[in-house]
């Protein structure tokens, strides 16, 4: 007998060809599409699966990696817990929503309170779930927080 992959196999990470034009070092979400692209020298990127925020919570944008994190606490923002008054902050570990780590979205001096992070529910990578945040597995955001620096330009459409 076969075992059951924990997600689909198209969200996969894997290196091909560059499909975005932007410069190295540069992240492209491709919302539809439920991709995180990773911008390599040479042509080249590295495309991962993800998890977006459903209809109602999507965002999109322009944006900076202003602060990375490793097993990051979960601190809720205001209008989620009006939405869903039993989240509550939680402190960084396996059981976190953030997961093992995550990358802070800023628009200029401003905390757009959206992330890239990790998920401790990884079979829910290609679909839109979130409340707006990039979730990834845990093996993936790590892959891309050790490539990413602070400062890299994040382009979520």
């Amino acid at each position: 007998m076969v075992p059951k992959a924990e997600f689909d196999p198209q969200y996969a990470r894997y290196l091909t060809d560059d499909e975005t034009g932007e410069a190295p070092g540069t992240i492209v979400v491709d919302t539809k599409r439920r991709l995180l692209f990773y911008v390599l020298p040479n042509r080249k990127m590295i495309r991962y699966g993800v998890a977006v925020g459903d209809e109602a919570y999507g965002w999109s944008g322009a944006a900076t990696v202003q602060r990375k994190a490793e097993w990051p606490d979960w601190n809720p923002p205001a209008e989620m817990t009006a939405r869903w008054p039993h989240v509550r902050k939680t402190a960084g570990g396996p059981g976190n929503p953030l997961g093992a780590r995550a990358l802070y979205l800023f628009q200029g001096n401003k905390d757009t309170l959206y992330r890239i992070h990790g998920t401790n529910e990884p079979e829910k990578i290609g679909r839109a779930v979130s409340s707006g945040c990039i979730r990834m597995s845990n093996i993936d955001v790590i892959d891309l927080y050790n490539r990413v620096s602070v400062g890299a330009k994040v382009i979520v459409k």
